[in-house]
């Protein structure tokens, strides 16, 4: 057998190919000098700055900090403040610094406190921008990867749906998943939901064509934030275990292993204080769960609405699980974004910036309706993608206006509700659709 020498195969690139690099980096750089300039204007990031500010905590001397204005509060200005390394990435001095920029002061007893909870392997992650000592910069560089990300999750989200759209429909739905309120909401806090609902997506892809050990190196990476995704990380193990793909298991121990020993290596004290924070996270956080705001709904009922609705919605899951574990991937695809849907509402703390991830099961739901209707089916797309488009942007023009709890509330959990109720809406359709070419090749694979 002949080896090719691939020296001589080399080409240079071509003048075409040129151009369009050229023009990729020129849009790069026009992107990240508008987000730099955005993150200076608009001092949030918060779920950003709390790891950057822990991942500088661990690597450096000092943090500066400099206040600014979030939501019309003054921010302290002048002197940056400094943040002495030795408190390390999990400590409340970090916690307070993230409370002074949501709430522009220390967060009272009810309010939640921003401690990192994230474990140390994935704070590793965050230290190439812990370099840069100018969190509007860092910040900046995170805005663009987010919403690289946000694009990449809704062309996943097209192939896993085995869709492809209309050329106006395709451009439409990504200006969509970048526009729409939770995106923008998720963008400006700089939420950790953005990159999980790539990894969400990503996982279904290499499951759908079976690189088991692939789909578990990416679930060792979304074993944590499991308000955003606990659901899903559980019911891939469920189906792994009952499908015996023993293969994302090696895949996801292996990672696990390799992660926790470079951790502990880089610094072997961070169990404890991760457990710590933990911990104080969930109790801070149970003024945003379902169960309190169907407790002020409903004050005067003789049982606990919160907990009986998250165990009827978790026996309804199981159940969905169970069918799921032999079926067609549209159906799997189907059920994971039902996880994703119903996990806000397992009394978990419940952030609206982590409904980003309901882009799968909306695109998953048009994709469905465009197929169902042949009739109309343009005026009905339309439709819905107005509807979810403006319904979130009008409660939030109603709680700048007027300060209304009500809205509040239903900002978080009408989303994950109204999911759930589009997927079973469509859910005959799944069950009854044909099985795509992919389906039978993997009967014999």
């Amino acid at each position: 057998m002949a080896f090719r020498d691939i020296r001589r195969s080399r080409k240079w690139l071509s003048a075409e190919e040129i151009r369009v690099l050229v023009f990729g980096l020129f849009v790069l750089a026009l992107m990240l000098a508008a987000n730099v300039a955005l993150a200076r204007m608009l001092p949030s990031g918060e779920w950003f700055f709390q790891r950057w500010a822990g991942a500088r905590a661990f690597l450096v001397d000092v943090i500066q900090f400099t206040g600014g204005i979030k939501g019309g509060r003054l921010m302290p200005e002048g002197t940056p403040d400094l943040i002495n390394a030795a408190t390390g990435p999990y400590s409340t001095e970090i916690a307070q610094r993230t409370q002074e920029l949501v709430y522009g002061r220390g967060a009272f007893s009810s309010e939640y406190t921003y401690v990192l909870n994230d474990p140390f392997f994935i704070l590793l992650l965050y230290t190439p921008l812990a370099l840069i000592s100018d969190f509007s910069v860092a910040r900046g560089i995170w805005m663009v990867l987010s919403e690289l990300a946000v694009i990449g999750s809704v062309l996943l989200a097209f192939n896993l749906s085995e869709w492809q759209p209309r050329p106006w429909l395709y451009i439409s739905l990504i200006v969509f998943g970048l526009f729409q309120y939770f995106s923008l909401s998720a963008l400006v806090t700089a939420s950790p939901a953005i990159f999980l609902a790539l990894l969400y997506l990503c996982i279904l892809l290499a499951l759908r064509s079976y690189s088991d050990e692939v789909a578990g190196v990416l679930l060792a990476l979304v074993a944590y934030q499991w308000e955003v995704g606990g659901l899903f990380f559980l019911f891939i193990l469920f189906f792994v275990l009952m499908n015996r793909r023993w293969g994302v298991l090696a895949g996801l121990g292996m990672a696990l292993f390799v992660l926790l020993v470079v951790s502990f290596l880089t610094n072997s004290g961070w169990g404890l204080p991760y457990l710590r924070a933990s911990l104080s996270s969930w109790y801070r956080g149970q003024n945003l769960t379902l169960g309190y705001i169907l407790s002020t709904w409903f004050p005067n009922l003789p049982f606990p609405a919160g907990p009986v609705a998250s165990l009827a919605l978790a026996i309804l899951l199981f159940v969905e699980w169970w069918d799921s574990t032999d079926a067609h991937f549209r159906r799997i695809l189907w059920t994971a974004s039902l996880s994703l849907a119903a996990t806000p509402l397992m009394g978990l703390p419940i952030f609206p910036s982590n409904h980003l991830v309901l882009l799968l099961p909306f695109i998953l739901i048009v994709a469905l309706v465009w197929e169902r209707w042949q009739s109309y089916r343009t005026l009905r797309v339309l439709l819905l993608l107005l509807m979810v488009l403006l319904v979130p942007f009008g409660m939030y023009y109603r709680v700048v206006t007027v300060y209304d709890p009500l809205v509040i509330d239903l900002i978080s959990i009408l989303p994950p509700i109204a999911a759930i109720l589009g997927l079973y809406w469509m859910r005959w359709w799944v069950l009854r659709s044909p099985r795509t070419l992919f389906d039978h090749t993997g009967d014999h694979g």
